[in-house]
């Protein structure tokens, strides 16, 4: 990595499961592993608390995120885009 040159950012997509905070959203993110001893495909979920400046993502929106400075407690992720409307 070259000097006075910025890390390249994290960004993951996934689906927001909770907006009912004032400018927060909860997104959920899903990922795929292998079990290491009996080998079977296991679905994952993580959970990340997602900073959405102007409150445009409701539930069920797919939306992409990607990772940035700590912003409080809990948020280390912004929206970038809303990918597709979610039902409702």
């Amino acid at each position: 990595m070259e000097k006075n040159s910025r890390p390249v950012r994290i960004e993951k997509t996934g689906v927001v499961s909770s907006d009912k905070m004032n400018k927060t959203r909860v997104v959920i993110v899903e990922r795929l592993s292998r079990h290491p001893v009996y080998k079977k495909m296991l679905r994952k979920k993580s959970r990340f608390y997602v900073h959405d400046e102007g409150n445009v993502s409701k539930t069920g929106d797919v939306v992409r995120i990607q990772q940035t400075r700590p912003l409080s407690r809990t948020k280390r992720w912004n929206l970038i885009e809303i990918i597709k409307k979610g039902q409702g």
